[in-house]
Parts: structure tokens; sequence; C-alpha cells
């Protein structure tokens, strides 16, 4: 088992930055890949970025291109996720979740952090 805890999240303003931690602690030896989502106001939970420790790998929804940065730490204890250039569209609830194995396995879920951008 792996649990997952964000923190960093808070209240910006547009055009501030913002660094998103997700501390992992367990059986984390086992973790292939790991990914942020957000879920907006009234919107489905959607995918941001990913981050794969077996090769660094990284990929971003079209959407935070260029403006958020997510990375990891080899000992597969923290992932990171550096947002800048926010803008109020970027207010949400952010969750960290990681899987085992292979891409596009979501085995464990933080309870996400909130992240508020005002105009």
């Amino acid at each position: 088992q792996v649990q997952l805890v964000e923190s960093g999240g808070g209240l910006v303003q547009t055009g501030g930055s913002l660094r998103l931690s997700c501390a992992a602690s367990g059986r984390t030896d086992k973790l292939y890949a790991a990914y942020w989502f957000r879920q907006r106001p009234g919107e489905e939970r959607e995918f941001v970025a990913a981050f794969t420790w077996s090769s660094g790998r990284t990929y971003y929804a079209d959407f935070v291109k260029g403006r958020f940065t997510i990375s990891g730490d080899n000992a597969k204890n923290m992932v990171y996720l550096q947002m800048n250039s926010l803008k109020p569209d970027d207010t949400g609830v952010y969750y960290c979740t990681a899987g085992e194995e292979s891409l596009l396995r979501y085995d464990y879920w933080g309870q996400g952090t909130q992240v508020t951008v005002s105009s």
C-alpha cells in the first residue's frame, strides 16, 4: 500500500505561482508513474500532468503546457507540480495519484489540495 499526501495549495493572484507537493509513503518501490489531476468547480476531474520514474518522461495536458512542470525524486518519495502564470480557470482541487507497473494506472490517490486563483 502507498499513501499520498498533497500540500502547497492556496490562494494566489492571476499570473502568480504555486508549487504543489505530493509526499508518498509505504511501498513506493513498485510505483511506475505519478500524476496530477484537478477538479474545477462544476467540472469532471481532468488530467493535468504525468511523470514516469523509469525514464523521467513527462506528459502534459494542452492547457498547462509551458506553464506547469511536473517532477519527482529518485527515491519515489516526492512528486511536485510547479505552476506558473496561473489563471482563474486553474482554480480547483488538485489531486496526486500514482500507479504501479505501467502508465494509466491510478492505484493510489491523495485527498487533494485546493488552489484558488483570484482575478
